[in-house]
């Protein structure tokens, strides 16, 4: 009797044990996959890598082109000389172009267009150069991007620490009625971000907390930690969750921890961890430092 208990247990720790690895496997492909898929989209036209500089726009005439005589000067290796000129006033920012340069919209040339039109971004093209304006308080700005950017070409992938489905944390979620979350920006600029709440959880035996912004369905963090000092990105990282359920919990997946734009090129404009997100713990999960770039 004792045999066959002994080998029915034997039997059913090993199916426990094959179907822990099973779970095991399948979680470490789904972040793999999901991590896979932001790579491509920072290698998109769209995504950080191609990004090549930063131009803060003064009121009146800001004139672009490869030429030190330009006001704006972009990369002489891929812009011609002279491009025209961006003019700010009044609250409006148009671009008109010199006469035979080769700027487009759309495929189609451009003479004179209105940067700032109510939607989408007008997105001007000139040989691998694409710009478009952003905004940043009350400063508007040239964001270029080059397709052929050294960041992006010479680009080979992101570090990850090995996935342990141990950081998937289970936290709390306590939600706040009003409260704003004071986010500082690298140019130095702060401002005010609406918190649907925090979470609350335990690392290594200790309770430490988070302060959400986003919506309560889709909640972001922007985070630092105690391996921000040598095992990843300088300037914290980046986190997303999805809301809390029905009894106010909140899975955290730190294996999915990013770094910020600012970690692979020096044209982003990055939010900085505000000091409520400031852990005293090391995570040692996600994305590492990426080519030392700060």
């Amino acid at each position: 009797m004792m045999k066959k208990s002994s080998k029915y247990l034997a039997t059913l720790l090993l199916a426990v044990t094959l179907v822990a690895f099973r779970s095991d496997s399948t979680y470490e492909n789904e972040i793999k996959a999901w991590h896979q898929k932001r790579v491509e989209a920072l290698k998109t036209e769209n995504g950080w890598l191609n990004l090549a500089g930063l131009f803060w726009l003064e009121e009146g005439e800001n004139t672009i082109g490869g030429d030190t005589k330009n006001t704006i000067i972009f990369p002489p290796d891929r812009s011609d000389a002279f491009l025209g000129k961006i003019i700010v006033k009044d609250g409006k920012i148009t671009f008109q172009a010199k006469e035979g340069a080769e700027v487009h919209f759309q495929n189609k040339p451009v003479t004179t267009i209105d940067l700032l039109p109510p939607g989408k971004p007008v997105v001007l093209e000139h040989k691998t150069l694409r710009w478009f304006i952003i905004q940043r308080g009350d400063k508007f700005a040239i964001r270029l991007r080059d397709l052929e950017s050294p960041y992006l070409t010479g680009f080979k992938g992101i570090e990850t620490f090995p996935i342990n489905p141990d950081w998937r944390i289970q936290a709390r979620f306590i939600p706040y009625t009003q409260k704003k979350v004071s986010i500082t920006d690298i140019t130095g600029r702060t401002y005010e971000q609406d918190s649907p709440g925090k979470l609350v959880f335990t690392v290594d035996g200790k309770e430490v907390s988070l302060d959400a912004v986003g919506t309560r369905e889709r909640l972001h963090f922007i985070f630092a930690d105690q391996s921000n000092k040598h095992e990843t990105y300088g300037g914290g990282r980046f986190l997303d969750a999805e809301g809390p359920d029905a009894d106010g919990n909140v899975w955290l997946d730190f294996n999915k921890a990013t770094n910020p734009p600012c970690a692979f090129t020096p044209y982003a404009t990055c939010p900085t961890p505000p000091k409520e997100n400031r852990l005293s713990v090391a995570i040692l999960a996600g994305e590492k430092r990426y080519n030392d770039l700060h």
